[in-house]
């Protein structure tokens, strides 16, 4: 007999409806915008039962966090404001920061890791380039 998936991607145009209605209520936890998961169940228009029903098994695929995300590595020099003048050079580059990770400095030099969602249509290397060209960026790279 053959295996059952555990997991399909069903396109919302023909799953029930109840099944976004139980994601925007999850969603709206979430935002704060709903107090309790009776009150988002409400909004959402569903009743509490459904929504308990599904809660732990459906989830929204956001198709948009696998897209144009990159990944840029750094060697930033160990200096009060290298960082911050990293992520406020990203922020006026419309991307959106999804993680920062940096190492405790050694040798005068920190490594860190930044995952971005850059703004539609700009280049990886652009933000690379943009990148190593602030001062106290020793190396910048996209992995």
């Amino acid at each position: 007999m053959a295996e059952v998936p555990k997991f399909l991607l069903v396109d919302t145009s023909v799953a029930p409806d109840v099944f976004v209605r139980v994601v925007r209520a999850k969603q709206l936890i979430a935002q704060g915008k709903a107090q309790s998961s009776s009150q988002a169940a409400r909004m959402a228009g569903i009743s509490r039962s459904a929504y308990y029903k599904y809660k732990d098994f459906v989830y929204r695929y956001d198709e948009h966090l696998q897209n144009n995300l990159i990944t840029l590595n750094m060697t930033l020099e160990d200096e009060p404001g290298v960082l911050s003048n990293v992520l406020t050079r990203l922020y006026q580059e419309k991307a959106n920061i999804i993680t920062v990770n940096q190492n405790i400095p050694t040798d005068g030099v920190a490594l860190v890791s930044v995952a971005v969602r850059p703004e539609e249509g700009i280049a990886p290397e652009r933000v690379v380039a943009m990148l190593s060209s602030l001062p106290g960026v020793v190396k910048a790279t996209n992995i």
